[in-house]
């Protein structure tokens, strides 16, 4: 299965839920979201970064990934953006594609 970064930051309201739920209940909620997705969570991680957090999944497809995103971003209370990230096997078999491709200017 794909696995893809979620990187979020909390709005004002959003923080003021965070306040309110606490960062377990926060983790447990993505967590479910996630799973009713057909997903699995690896990881969640709260920062005082850039991001405010940082989660790392598995979903089925691009498609998923596009609409959980998409609902989070929907509902209010973080700014959410989703990258397909890639394994280092993954790596590998994309170096042996054999992609013809013409440099401009050659």
């Amino acid at each position: 299965m794909p696995k893809f970064l979620l990187q979020s930051t909390y709005t004002v309201d959003g923080l003021k839920g965070l306040i309110n739920d606490g960062g377990t209940k926060r983790a447990k909620v993505v967590q479910q979201t996630i799973e009713a997705s057909g997903g699995q969570l690896e990881s969640i991680h709260f920062s005082f970064a850039e991001r405010d957090t940082y989660v790392l999944c598995e979903l089925p497809d691009h498609k998923t990934a596009a609409g959980v995103a998409i609902a989070i971003r929907a509902a209010g209370g973080v700014d959410t953006r989703i990258t397909p990230v890639l394994t280092a096997e993954e790596v590998d078999e994309a170096t042996r594609v054999n992609a013809n491709y013409q440099p401009p200017g050659r």
